[in-house]
């Protein structure tokens, strides 16, 4: 009964007689002060090796004779309440097991197993006397002992335990308010009638006495990894995941939208995520960085003339004279045609591989006249003509470096021929390395042969001679006439 609260009068209970023989237990824990363990209590089979014990032991001032229908209050069986305080047990005092009555206190106390019984545990448990029997648990637990209240003698109560006087009536004793309870510092104390009880925190269970943490980890509640702590636990999630709002069940993380560390593309994947990079990039050791790509260093016929290596690409380039055609292949430009050449009037430009190149419109040198446009003649009325080609034309050209040989690069064609005129065609002058050759087609015509690959830039200017001889104008004697083509030949300075 709590505070406030008046109980009946002492004269208004009887006691009713119990059975003969050992005097039955206060019933119930610590606020009856009794204990009714039996006497070897094996936790570490219910417990396992993990468990967390927060407290123990209780005092040992319990002193246990026979139960009356309201109290615990030690009574002969046969006293009448109006008389109790006078009435003492003729019969020897009895304690239940695990305890032994001290004449010197005048209560119960505690036996303790682990020195009076041999090998009370076995194998590797280990044996930790326990209030009212004693307990085998592995050698790594711990038993922590609550301190013990002092034993006080106390003058002999009226009312049943748990109560006292006040006046003519039995009122309930807050044993929480006043701290005469036995909880141990873990435990909430809660006051009921006559008593009192002791209750473990949210995430522990009794287990006798003691406050055992309950390992919610064993059910099975989270998804991916529980961890017990001690009187709680806590979900954990997979690297990748986090906890959703139940805190149990674990959702993929979206690492991309987080601050993945990719460098360049990010995609997210159940539970991790991948990283990604830019086509000319390639993904570097770590997995998250992503390094250019020098494609130049593949292969020399990327480009034409020479490749340059950009962030995530490439780029061909092409030598002064010359411009990009497409992507890779380098082309001459002409520039008498765009008229980026600084040719005067009196110039012809011709246009040759990456450059150009400025011309006299009159080319003709003595004995020679000009009579048309790149033609020069020389009159049969000199003397010195007699020896000389009777005419000469002059052309130009321009070929590439390092080009296959042989090669047919140029075609004589005659443009007038006398009947029964029989001709043949030479270099006259140029080619003092012998590096073209004539071939003759008909009578009529010849290729002029590269015989011998040449590097540039280098200048040819070949006379090709042709040689006409008439038997039809024998009568005038030995008659032959000749004309010639004075070509320019320019050997670009590269292979395209």
């Amino acid at each position: 009964m709590g505070e406030g609260q008046t109980g009946r009068s002492l004269r208004d209970h009887f006691f009713a007689p119990t059975q003969p023989g050992r005097p039955q237990p206060a019933g119930g824990y610590a606020g009856q002060k009794e204990k009714t363990h039996p006497k070897k209590i094996n936790l570490a089979s219910q417990l396992g090796t993990g468990a967390h014990i927060l407290a123990t032991g209780i005092p040992e001032v319990h002193r246990h004779l026979v139960s009356s229908g309201i109290g615990d209050t030690p009574m002969h069986p046969f006293c009448p309440l109006s008389v109790a305080s006078e009435c003492l047990d003729p019969r020897p005092m009895e304690c239940t097991d695990g305890y032994h009555w001290d004449h010197q206190t005048e209560h119960c106390k505690d036996i303790n197993e682990c020195e009076t019984i041999p090998d009370a545990c076995k194998g590797e448990m280990k044996c930790f006397n326990h209030y009212g029997g004693y307990l085998c648990l592995p050698r790594s637990a711990s038993v922590i002992p609550a301190p013990e209240p002092p034993i006080t003698p106390t003058e002999t109560n009226p009312c049943p335990l748990g109560y006292e006087a006040q006046g003519d009536s039995c009122v309930d004793i807050n044993e929480c308010e006043r701290d005469e309870h036995d909880c141990q510092p873990s435990q909430q104390c809660i006051n009921t009638l006559g008593a009192f009880t002791c209750q473990c925190p949210d995430g522990y269970r009794k287990v006798g006495t003691e406050c055992i943490d309950i390992d919610e980890c064993r059910y099975r509640y989270c998804q991916h990894r529980c961890v017990n702590v001690p009187g709680s636990f806590s979900c954990q999630c997979e690297p990748g995941f986090q906890l959703a709002g139940n805190n149990r069940s674990c959702i993929d993380v979206n690492e991309c939208e987080m601050g993945a560390p990719c460098s360049q593309r990010c995609y997210n994947t159940y539970g991790t995520f991948l990283c990604r990079c830019d086509q000319g990039y390639e993904l570097g050791p770590d997995g998250f960085a992503c390094n250019d790509i020098d494609e130049c260093s593949y292969s020399s016929y990327l480009c034409q003339y020479q490749c340059v290596n950009e962030p995530g690409k490439f780029s061909c380039m092409c030598p002064e004279g010359y411009q990009l055609q497409g992507t890779r292949l380098c082309q001459d430009i002409n520039e008498c045609e765009t008229g980026e050449h600084q040719c005067s009037d009196t110039q012809t430009c011709v246009n040759i591989h990456g450059r150009y190149q400025c011309v006299d419109t009159n080319r003709c040198q003595e004995p020679y006249v000009q009579v048309s446009e790149n033609r020069c003649v020389c009159p049969v009325n000199k003397p010195v003509c007699r020896d000389l080609p009777f005419s000469i034309v002059h052309r130009y050209m321009s070929i590439t470096s390092e080009r296959s040989v042989p090669s047919d690069i140029f075609q004589i064609q005659a443009t007038s021929v006398s009947p029964g005129a029989y001709n043949t065609f030479r270099i006259r002058s140029g080619d003092e390395n012998g590096d073209f050759y004539i071939r003759q087609i008909n009578n009529i015509s010849a290729m002029l042969v590269l015989a011998r690959a040449v590097s540039g830039p280098r200048e040819y200017t070949l006379d090709l001679e042709m040689v006409s001889v008439n038997p039809l104008l024998s009568y005038q004697g030995n008659y032959q006439t000749s004309s010639a083509l004075r070509l320019s030949i320019y050997v670009g300075p590269y292979s395209f």
